[in-house]
């Protein structure tokens, strides 16, 4: 038995549903996918993988990246998102280090960016002989 193949949903809790469905739909352009019985909003990431966001209070959310989107030109992604009023976040930490918002480790780039409710995100671009 192996879970490889098993489809997955990643749960992000959110304070105000309504807010965060239009932030994810409108912003990120997710598509949206239906209402769950335990009052989720559900997105789909791709054809195995899917997004939930459920009310939860303030607080929740983690201090860590809590959902990475893997795209294939990081700086393209961050201005068309930028446009959309996406503001990324710039570090300063021992062995991370952003400059115009986007670190380099290797091969790969990666930027980060809030949602609404303080949920960090991610993009990151695979360089070459990922």
């Amino acid at each position: 038995m192996s879970l490889s193949p098993s489809p997955t949903t990643t749960i992000l809790p959110v304070t105000d549903l309504e807010r965060a469905k239009r932030y994810y739909a409108d912003t990120l352009g997710l598509p949206f996918v239906r209402t769950g019985s335990d009052g989720s909003e559900n997105f789909a990431l791709n054809e195995k993988a899917r997004l939930a966001l459920l009310e939860k209070p303030p607080g929740v959310q983690a201090e860590y990246t809590a959902l990475s989107f893997e795209v294939p030109d990081v700086m393209t992604y961050m201005t068309e998102l930028e446009e959309k009023g996406v503001q990324f976040e710039d570090y300063d930490l021992p062995g991370l280090k952003t400059v115009d918002h986007i670190v380099v480790m290797g091969s790969e780039k990666a930027a980060w960016f809030k949602d609404p409710d303080g949920n960090i995100l991610c993009l990151h671009e695979e360089g070459d002989g990922a």
